[in-house]
């Protein structure tokens, strides 16, 4: 079971460690919010469920309880990231943010 766990929490630490390198390496704002907004969900979801299965090690009702709340946070997540980063692309073309294009080399 901690190896479970141990699974879940280092491929979490992945997902956020290629999405801060994804947000570092690209070149707009346009491009950066893409690893922001999936690799931090699918981060937030592979640390809550190694945690709620770490939680339930010494099953009661009341870790029971406790996971069922994790869960729950990650729902809410998963349904709030797509929203708030199509609001921040919206905000972005409405203030006249342009796409990034890539120059041509003279010479």
């Amino acid at each position: 079971m901690d190896i479970l766990v141990i699974l879940f929490l280092v491929t979490g630490l992945l997902f956020f460690l290629g999405g801060a390198i994804g947000i570092i390496r690209m070149p707009d704002f346009y491009s950066r919010l893409h690893p922001a907004g999936k690799l931090d969900t699918l981060g937030i979801l592979a640390m809550v469920l190694g945690l709620a299965i770490y939680n339930l090690h010494h099953f009661s009702f009341e870790s029971l309880l406790l996971s069922i709340k994790m869960f729950l946070i990650v729902f809410f997540v998963f349904l709030s990231s797509p929203t708030a980063t199509h609001s921040i692309v919206d905000a972005g073309m409405r203030a006249g943010l342009r796409h990034w294009t890539k120059k041509k080399r003279k010479g």
